[in-house]
């Protein structure tokens, strides 16, 4: 009986357990308080659903994935019965973004930074997030004491505009940036080799005198790279801190530094492994020698130069390596250059990024290596100089990344595009002819194509002058550079010559190069010639020429150039000589000849010495040289004397009348005024001999002297945010009597 009882007691409670776990199974899911987004939507981020059973920790995972989602404000869930109710309230939509207060920075930029956007769901950490963009922009530009208050416009529909409201405070500044354990140097001096510069008020030009934490990183590379050009081989930067003032209007920077000993060069040798390559050849390449102080530029410098040395001599895979054996107790380093055959790595993949206007092309064809090419260093340097040397960037930079295989390199251009458009203004004061200008507009970069485009327009009261000019510098896909010229210029030469000058007609050329740094120039010009207006005393010598000829003539001219820079040289040379003969149809018939050569020396940090010697010949063939096919010279290219001031003049008339030889050499010292960089003030020294002579009639009343014209001066160059700026100040020391002088000259222009 009491077996049978028990029995029961375990049939009812098996029957009473199953009928509980029964009640706990979820039969449904309902969601309530979602107005846009879909039941189903809800029930995708659930971990339970019908026919589970009731879980706690499924129940909060779920909670955890709806919150996660970022689309509720909050979330409950909770049991009916047998169904789960998930009651959630939605977070509103953005209905737009809106920034007040904010002038120096623009809408674009802000909206640009931040991830919500009208149509996105409004949630608290995304505003945060953003929060700390904006702020982070502000800091960036210098404006550390910026507020931005967020704020939130409830619209109906549950829909919501976010503004942002924006203290941006002043510009907060470099108070003061000091230097610690320096001895070898002074602050002054070291505040010159960094980027970061002191606030003041001429530097509203530019932003260096914020504070940038990634500027105030370059400034301590910059400090090393200093002391190692100048031996200090030890030397580190401990810190470099900017602390906040209290009214947090500016910072003030503290450079701690460790100097170190200096160290001498106390002996220089390579080291070959390559064969047939003896290292007595290549010492002649490495400048650095024994005693000089340790200048880790120079070093580098010395790599460069052993590598293209090596690579010319028919060794494409080579590594070259410095060994610095460093004696500290002498304070001396030994220095050797390890030659050694390095890895064969080919050029995969040419990349270009950075060229907004610039179309690949033009960039990839100054390239001197191509897919498939033996990497070169010495090839993409001279790429990288042929791309700068177009003047369309700022910045050209070449790095290398790893290719698809060990042997394969991609080779990345990063380039930085400069306005092309020029709108140029001339002018010139002097006392016999007041003031000159001339206006002219460029494009040297036209649609990207690398093509020239230029229109100059003069006008004052002595010259109207009309040019058009358009060059294509790969004609055909080739590497020559073909273009045409038209002109229509009138020229008021009373008061050198008495006489009044207009020229109409046009040119076509192509240019192509020999050799890597040397070009040829080959042209055809025709133009009409019309001497006319004579002043009742005009002189002789003029008046006795034909009033109109047709000039029919070729010319080439070669260039060969070693400068570093076509834009702005401070080192290398230039030559260029160029023939032209008149006479095939036509009215004149004459040969000439001319010569220019240029050589720049850098003689320390901003210091180029410069020379310029220009000369030129022209001999009739069967006929006197007409005087609108002479020489004349004075003003840019004799500083000191006027337009036409030198050379063969009617000493009744006092007409100048030209001449069939000449030579003008200047010599020029640029150097910096010691003033802020910003300020982008240079100054120079410079002096000019010259003379013109020589001249195909005679009489009594011509004046003719050969005897060197020399004068001195000094100029002012300003890169001023209109455009370059040039002051020059001369005195004419040696002329004869009959030139004209002038004692001011000065020029300036823009681009846009």
């Amino acid at each position: 009986m009491r077996h049978v009882a028990w029995l029961a007691a375990v049939v009812i409670g098996v029957w009473m357990c199953a009928a509980a776990a029964q009640a706990q199974t979820i039969d449904s899911v309902l969601v309530e308080g979602n107005e846009r987004i879909e039941a189903d939507t809800v029930r995708s981020y659930l971990s339970v659903g019908p026919g589970d059973a009731f879980d706690s920790s499924a129940v909060n995972q779920s909670l955890k994935s709806l919150f996660e989602s970022g689309l509720f404000a909050d979330v409950a869930i909770r049991q009916e019965g047998n169904a789960l109710v998930v009651s959630v309230v939605e977070n509103p939509i953005i209905n737009r973004v809106v920034f007040e207060g904010n002038d120096a920075i623009e809408d674009e930029e802000l909206e640009s930074e931040i991830q919500l956007q009208p149509r996105v769901v409004y949630t608290r950490p995304r505003v945060q997030e953003d929060l700390q963009r904006l702020t982070e922009i502000y800091r960036r530009s210098g404006r550390f004491a910026a507020t931005i208050e967020p704020k939130v416009i409830q619209l109906p529909q549950n829909r919501v505009d976010l503004v942002f409201e924006v203290n941006e405070g002043p510009v907060t500044g470099i108070r003061r940036i000091n230097f610690i354990g320096n001895s070898r140097f002074s602050d002054s001096a070291l505040r010159d080799v960094i980027q970061t510069v002191e606030s003041a008020w001429y530097r509203f030009a530019t932003s260096a005198d914020t504070y940038d934490p990634d500027r105030l990183t370059f400034d301590r590379e910059l400090l090393r790279r200093f002391y190692l050009a100048n031996g200090y081989i030890d030397f580190r930067v401990i810190s470099a801190v900017a602390e906040l003032t209290p009214d947090r209007s500016d910072f003030i920077v503290t450079f701690s530094l460790e100097e170190g000993e200096r160290y001498r060069v106390a002996a220089i040798d390579v080291e070959s492994q390559l064969r047939d390559l003896a290292p007595e050849q290549l010492l002649p390449t490495v400048e650095i020698e024994a005693g000089d102080w340790y200048d880790a530029e120079q070093v580098e410098e010395t790599l460069v130069a052993l590598s293209e040395a090596v690579g010319s001599l028919g060794y494409a895979f080579v590594d070259v390596q410095p060994r610095i054996d460093r004696d500290r107790e002498a304070t001396t380093v030994d220095v050797t250059f390890e030659i050694d055959e390095g890895p064969r790595v080919y050029i995969e993949r040419v990349d270009i990024v950075g060229n907004v206007r610039t179309l690949d092309e033009v960039i990839r064809r100054e390239f001197r290596l191509a897919e498939g090419d033996a990497f070169n260093s010495a090839l993409i340097r001279r790429s990288r100089q042929r791309i700068m040397n177009l003047g369309f960037f700022d910045k050209v930079e070449i790095g290398t990344s790893a290719g698809s295989a060990p042997d394969r390199s991609v080779l990345t251009v990063e380039v930085s595009d400069v306005p092309t458009g020029e709108l140029s203004f001339g002018a010139g004061v002097s006392s016999a002819d007041g003031v000159l200008g001339d206006i002219s507009i460029r494009e040297r970069n036209l649609l990207g194509r690398g093509q020239d485009l230029r229109l100059g327009l003069t006008a004052s009261a002595r010259r109207q002058e009309i040019d058009l000019s358009f060059t294509e510098p790969y004609f055909l896909d080739r590497d020559v550079a073909a273009g045409f010229d038209v002109f229509n210029r009138t020229i008021d030469l009373q008061e050198e010559s008495s006489y009044d000058r207009a020229t109409i007609g046009f040119s076509v050329r192509a240019g192509y190069p020999l050799a890597e740094h040397l070009r040829q120039t080959v042209s055809y010009t025709l133009k009409h010639d019309e001497v006319s207006d004579f002043a009742a005393d005009t002189s002789r010598f003029i008046r006795e020429q034909e009033a109109e000829a047709l000039t029919s003539a070729i010319a080439h001219r070669l260039s060969y150039d070693l400068r570093d820079s076509r834009i702005d040289p401070t080192e290398g040379y230039f030559v260029r000589f160029g023939q032209e003969l008149a006479g095939l149809g036509g009215d004149t018939q004459y040969l000439k000849h001319t010569l220019t050569y240029g050589h720049f020396f850098p003689i320390a940090d901003g210091w180029v010495l410069s020379g310029v010697l220009r000369s030129g010949h022209i001999m009739g063939i069967d006929d006197d040289v007409r005087i609108a096919d002479r020489f004349f010279i004075g003003g840019r290219t004799l500083r000191g004397f006027e337009p036409s001031g030198v050379g063969p003049r009617d000493a009744e008339t006092d007409d100048a009348l030209g001449g069939n030889l000449f030579y003008s050499v200047s010599g020029e010292l640029g150097f910096p005024l010691g003033l802020a960089d910003e300020l982008n003030l240079r100054g120079a020294i410079f002096t000019d001999v010259g003379s013109l002579t020589t001249i195909d009639v005679s009489g009594p009343e011509l004046l003719d002297e050969a005897s060197p014209r020399l004068s001195v001066g000094v100029g002012l160059n300003f890169r001023s945010p209109i455009g370059p700026i040039r002051l020059d100040f001369s005195q004419a020391l040696i002329q004869e009597d009959f030139d004209r002088t002038e004692n001011f000259r000065f020029s300036f222009g823009t681009r846009f």
